[in-house]
């Protein structure tokens, strides 16, 4: 049974903020599916939230959703990435005109069926590529899939894969795939800098039937570097301040950095705020996701810093906290994020010859 809770109230938020951190270990190893955590999600209606009413869910605000996001990323940054992730491929889902869309999202709001997104190869990687990295084909009225998802998190912890694939004649087309499926591979999971608890792997396709197309109600184009990117950069940076903060209690002298840092967070939230309400441009996201980068990357720099040697042990949250940092300048990162920071760490001029076509 889902027993809603009111994610509204600040106070739930903190104690369900709380009650991650005590899995935050067992997931930044085994993962959240498997550490209780995406159960938790489940169990509490974190899940339904980002369904609709008419199918099982709670239909929560965007503003909600980011405040969850914000929340969770702050006390574990793996149960964070896993859940935008699931949140991603039931937002595909929610396009379609199929029939069996009511009962799949409401089996994904209770947690019976477990999905992930798979479509990194037609937004950010591998599009330099001559071929598509994942072809469909079509004979007669069966489809079939043939080639690679290069990033998936919980491929082997997941029930179904929500991809893109490219056609002959360049469309895309969404695909929900059951990740039991004949002809389908799933890497073990890759070691990573940082998150390996996400268990993300590549996925093969050799001639794999993927079903009908997912039918969209309106054409949907794939966005990179979306709002929730933004709130989990500042919720980890967030989690680090309050790190910070905890080592202040012994070091007064680190107090002015923790009220400056706590500032910067405020107006970067504030910004974000404002942005689900305005309804932005492209190009003012991307400028928030470069703020948020930014700010996550400094904070575990100064927390490692505040630590001094102890920091810089394998295992020490100040460790973890720079590793997990840097995901942030290749998960779903925009080009002109990209080129952004690489011309503040070369100090080049943003206005320079550099252009975001080199990656």
């Amino acid at each position: 049974m889902v027993l809603f809770q009111d994610l509204t109230d600040p106070a739930v938020l903190l104690s369900l903020g709380d009650e991650i951190a005590t899995h935050a270990e067992n997931t930044r190893h085994a993962g959240p599916w498997k550490s209780g955590v995406f159960h938790l999600f489940a169990r509490t209606g974190i899940l339904a939230a980002f369904i609709p009413t008419d199918c099982g869910g709670t239909g929560a605000s965007e503003r909600v959703l980011i405040e969850l996001f914000l929340a969770i990323a702050r006390r574990c940054l793996t149960s964070a990435l896993a859940l935008s992730q699931w949140a991603a491929a039931v937002r595909i889902i929610d396009t379609s005109h199929d029939p069996s869309r009511t009962t799949l999202l409401a089996d994904l709001a209770s947690g019976r069926i477990r999905a992930t997104v798979g479509i990194s190869q037609i937004s950010t990687s591998r599009r330099h590529l001559s071929a598509p990295a994942l072809l469909a084909t079509q004979h007669e009225t069966q489809w079939s899939l043939t080639g690679l998802c290069p990033w998936v998190t919980g491929g082997d912890s997941s029930d179904l894969l929500i991809t893109a694939a490219v056609t002959n004649s360049g469309e895309t087309k969404f695909f929900c795939v059951p990740l039991q499926a004949r002809g389908l591979c799933i890497e073990p999971p890759m070691k990573l800098l940082a998150l390996s608890g996400s268990r993300t792997s590549a996925v093969h396709f050799d001639r794999v039937d993927p079903g009908e197309p997912i039918d969209q109600k309106s054409s949907s184009t794939v966005r990179t570097g979306g709002l929730a990117t933004s709130a989990l950069a500042l919720g980890a940076a967030c989690g680090s301040v309050d790190l910070i903060e905890k080592e202040a209690a012994a070091r007064p002298s680190l107090r002015l950095v923790v009220d400056e840092f706590q500032s910067e967070c405020r107006s970067v939230r504030d910004e974000l705020f404002d942005s689900i309400t305005r309804d932005i441009e492209p190009m003012q996201r991307n400028r928030l996701r470069l703020r948020a980068n930014n700010l996550v990357v400094r904070v575990g720099q100064a927390f490692l810093t505040a630590t001094k040697g102890t920091g810089f042990i394998e295992g020490h949250p100040a460790a973890d906290r720079v590793c997990e940092s840097l995901f942030f300048l290749v998960w779903s990162c925009p080009p002109s994020v990209s080129a952004a920071a690489m011309c503040e760490l070369a100090g080049l001029d943003p206005d320079s010859e550099f252009s975001s076509d080199v990656l």
